[in-house]
């Protein structure tokens, strides 16, 4: 009889929160040491904590409806289930969409474009480093399931 081995989740080429937070992080110290062309405003600081808002709604949301699951919450993490309710009905990554949400909030927060501009940087390394792996992963452990899913749900929104 073959040994069975243990499901341990996707492999990801780098954790997620090292894709956003590492390129937010040197777009905030380009601005805090090099200056920045865009200021803070009290239209700007409203804008940034509801985009901080937002993301904390969101993937609220996104780690409840993993939980009424049972599936794994955190990044890497084996799945139990195909999830097709609540924010996974728009987004096959609604977490990943909530970290650079919440990255936009910083940057807006903070005033700096530095930062903000950083955002297509995230974006690249979340899909090159945790989403491909993870829709590998996903369509190896259940197959039509899985095709199924990603033929109505977008990956992003």
């Amino acid at each position: 009889m073959p040994e069975v081995l243990p499901d341990t989740g996707p492999s990801f080429r780098l954790w997620p929160p090292i894709s956003v937070g590492g390129p937010l992080l040197v777009g905030l110290l380009v601005s805090w040491n090099a200056g920045d062309p865009w200021r803070t405003s009290t239209v700007a600081s409203t804008l940034g904590w509801v985009l901080l808002g937002a993301f904390a709604v969101w993937n609220g949301w996104a780690l409840v409806t993993m939980a009424q699951h049972r599936t794994g919450l955190l990044p890497g993490q084996a799945s139990a289930t195909v999830l097709d309710r609540g924010p996974f009905a728009w987004s096959r990554n609604p977490l990943y969409v909530g970290l650079l949400v919440a990255s936009a909030g910083v940057a807006v927060l903070t005033g700096s474009l530095w930062a903000l501009l950083a955002l297509p940087i995230e974006w690249a390394l979340l899909r090159w480093g945790a989403v491909l792996p993870e829709e590998r992963y996903l369509a190896a452990k259940f197959g039509d399931a899985y095709a199924d899913y990603r033929s109505r749900v977008r990956r992003w929104l």
